[in-house]
């Protein structure tokens, strides 16, 4: 791989706390784009559980290929880290984040990664809260190292960095912000004044279909290039970040690459979660029972596909009017970058986490058609295939990727499924849980889909 003409001009800038495959094809691919005018914002990828992506980019002195799939397939290398932070090396971390010169923090940790509570604040019995708060010097949260890395920056006289949080949570950065401040006023009210007063944490949207690394993926690196790129990433071609237009002096230089600020980024972060990762979600619970693999796979569906579409649209969509953004026209691009044939996401890969996703993709979609009065008979059809997805994957012994995986399983197993995963608070609000309507529209669907399977069941929604 050739580096970038800048890299012999890089210093750091930003510090992101999970490098990972969405991070290095999305934010690194914009910061990529700045640093051909402006060298200063080179990135230090930490990572705070697993040392391998960082492991990587250091033996490859943090060059990879970013892969964009489209009707033709173009290649580029990325340089944009210049610095590699593992576990075990929180002292470098924390002498990262007291340095002037770095600006930004921002995080790809999943939603499970910042430690909140189902209703968005601080979960202060997590384990990770519980351990920091005994010993705030040795973090193991993305909260408590934003916290002491702002506190080292109060001691010193050096101004907050802002924190940029690019996980799918409606009001991310928000969330972020009041997180931090909670613990930090556990350890030192007058820190979470200043932190209250000082720091930005501007809510954001990100936006990229982005499917995990596979030697496939590898082989078409290596035969176009030439190169042997052990951690190359892939995208589709669209990409999007709109970031709320608060950031720290400076930084708003992102605008330059390509980055969209707004007044209020609520519009966007909404349409995203509820539209596209509501329709993901969708596809992967509903498309995994029926035998599919990919997004693709699950938009050659016919029956399938007309049903995700059918949902946005007379679901969906009528709980996000008014908008400034032509809501029916994005529906139409996303279900169009869901049939692209390049792109290999796999069902799999999205099913994860579901306890942390759906309450954002698409129980706040349900309350919000409850409160209108309109039906949930179509949006119980995902929520009740996600239940059927855990129930077959426990009883195959299969794995099942989710913070809440014990809890899961043991609802799956009861004599009364629905009413046991009904009754986590952890994942479903009490706007659902107490209306009958609701629980009586996911029992049926849960008792369609396995009596007669899920192509039944979508079939007597659409009916």
């Amino acid at each position: 791989m050739t580096p970038p003409a800048y890299r012999a001009r890089l210093t750091t800038g930003i510090v992101h706390f999970g490098p990972g495959a969405f991070h290095r094809a999305h934010q690194a691919h914009y910061v990529d784009r700045l640093l051909e005018h402006d060298p200063r914002w080179g990135i230090a990828a930490v990572s705070l559980r697993s040392a391998g992506t960082v492991e990587g980019l250091r033996r490859q002195d943090g060059l990879y290929t970013l892969a964009v799939l489209d009707a033709e397939t173009s290649y580029r290398t990325i340089g944009a880290h210049n610095r590699f932070l593992g576990p075990g090396e929180g002292a470098a971390v924390r002498q990262l984040l007291g340095d002037p010169a770095i600006r930004i923090v921002s995080s790809t940790v999943t939603e499970k990664g910042y430690c909140l509570a189902g209703d968005g604040t601080l979960d202060r019995s997590h384990p990770d809260i519980v351990h920091d708060l005994a010993t705030p010097d040795d973090p193991v949260s993305i909260v408590s190292w934003i916290a002491l890395g702002l506190g080292d920056r109060r001691r010193a006289g050096t101004p907050a960095f802002s924190t940029l949080c690019c996980d799918n949570m409606v009001a991310n950065g928000s969330k972020l912000g009041r997180a931090v401040e909670d613990f930090a006023r556990e350890i030192d009210p007058d820190l979470a004044r200043w932190i209250e007063g000082e720091a930005r944490f501007p809510n954001t949207m990100v936006d990229s279909i982005t499917p995990a690394t596979d030697d496939r993926l590898r082989a078409m690196v290596r035969e176009a290039s030439g190169s042997d790129d052990a951690i190359p990433v892939a995208r589709e071609a669209f990409t999007q970040w709109v970031i709320e237009d608060s950031l720290q002096q400076g930084a708003e230089q992102l605008r330059g690459a390509g980055v969209t600020f707004a007044g209020d980024v609520a519009a966007w972060e909404k349409a995203k979660l509820r539209i596209l990762n509501g329709a993901h979600s969708t596809l992967a619970y509903v498309g995994s029972l029926i035998g599919h693999a990919t997004v693709y796979d699950a938009m050659c569906d016919a029956p399938l596909a007309s049903f995700v579409e059918r949902l946005i649209n007379d679901d969906i969509i009528p709980g996000l009017q008014p908008s400034p953004i032509d809501l029916r026209a994005y529906a139409g691009e996303i279900l169009q970058r869901f049939r692209n044939p390049a792109i290999e996401h796999k069902l799999s890969q999205i099913a994860w986490d579901g306890s942390q996703k759906l309450p954002y993709r698409l129980l706040d979609t349900t309350a919000a058609a409850l409160n209108s009065g309109r039906s949930v008979k179509g949006l119980a059809i995902p929520v009740a295939a996600w239940m059927h997805f855990i129930r077959r994957r426990a009883d195959e012994g299969q794995e099942i990727v989710d913070p809440l995986r014990d809890l899961l399983v043991a609802a799956a197993r009861s004599e009364d499924p629905v009413t046991a995963f009904l009754s986590l608070r952890q994942i479903f609000p009490a706007r659902l849980t107490d209306d009958a309507l609701y629980a009586v529209e996911v029992r049926s669907a849960w008792n369609a889909i396995g009596q007669r399977g899920p192509e039944a069941a979508i079939a007597l929604a659409q009916a």
